[in-house]
């Protein structure tokens, strides 16, 4: 029982990439993000210009849809951040993809 219990809650905090990123702000050092969302599964570099991304990732410990989530860095500060694509689980037969533009 105890480890059942144990093996939920590690589940449950892995699965929340939606609800940590309101801890991000417009500044943070990629270092801080990473501290934050977790190593990212991607990343470029386009002129001054950093971007990683996040891949199919978990919106929230009580929901099963993912997304993708993509943040791009200046001189090493968070310029901007937001969603990609997001991807809910398939209920009765029915897959929804939502979009969105970052």
């Amino acid at each position: 029982m105890r480890m059942a219990v144990l093996i939920l809650a590690l589940l449950l905090s892995a699965c929340v990439t939606g609800e940590r990123i309101t801890d991000i702000a417009p500044g943070m050092t990629s270092e801080q993000v990473s501290k934050i969302i977790g190593r990212p599964d991607g990343f470029r570099g386009v002129s001054d210009y950093t971007i990683y991304t996040y891949t199919n990732r978990l919106i929230s410990g009580w929901s099963w849809d993912r997304a993708d989530y993509t943040f791009i860095f200046k001189d090493d500060k968070l310029v901007e951040y937001g969603p990609g694509e997001v991807r809910e689980r398939e209920v009765g037969g029915v897959q929804t993809i939502f979009l969105y533009e970052l």
